[in-house]
């Protein structure tokens, strides 16, 4: 691997190559948050977009990822490809999408997702499945066969890069690493020792 003056070209390639030889979720990231206090936590989401302007996610915004990022608007991802021996490390700074890129993207979804995202108090306690099982027939009833508008506690956020590394494996651990920093409108790159 030789390094393009903008990582997103690789990044690119990469997930294209992923797409056509992952089994599940080429698009499953490690999202890392913290409080504000810098207590971490991590989790895996799905990257359902990125360009010039950054990684896009969607969420549940009572959710504690969204909690951690409306404290604390920094985070890191990862995406780790096994079969294909690479991966992409991104640090950020986070903001919210418009509402509505929240709104388009969400009428994309499946319609049972649709349902799910206003059934589910995403993080909160229940009682037992039984309790999600009535919010989701009180949604279905609610809706009916009628357009399911994306509920307002439910949005994206976009990651904007400060950083990113892109690592592939070689033998003996001596793997390819290239670290990208924002410079400008642009990025400055080094290869680093593996």
């Amino acid at each position: 691997m030789h390094p393009s003056d903008d990582p997103y070209v690789t990044i690119a390639a990469w997930l294209k190559h992923a797409e056509e030889h992952e089994l599940n979720d080429p698009n499953a990231m490690t999202l890392a948050t913290s409080t504000k206090d810098g207590i971490p936590s991590a989790r895996m989401v799905l990257l359902k977009g990125f360009d010039a302007n950054g990684f896009v996610f969607f969420t549940n915004l009572g959710s504690r990822k969204a909690s951690e990022l409306q404290e604390n608007p920094r985070c890191a991802l990862l995406l780790h490809w096994k079969s294909s021996r690479r991966q992409v490390r991104v640090e950020g700074d986070v903001t919210r999408v418009a509402d509505d890129e929240a709104d388009a993207y969400f009428a994309t979804r499946a319609r049972d997702s649709q349902v799910g995202a206003w059934a589910s108090r995403q993080s909160e306690p229940m009682t037992g499945r039984a309790e999600l099982e009535q919010r989701i027939a009180h949604t279905v009833a609610r809706f009916g066969l009628s357009t399911i508008p994306r509920p307002p506690f439910w949005s994206g956020f976009r990651v904007a890069p400060r950083a990113i590394e892109l690592w592939e494996d070689r033998p003996f651990r001596l793997h390819m690493r290239y670290r990208y920093e924002r410079d400008g409108d642009g990025w400055k790159h080094a290869e680093l020792f593996p």
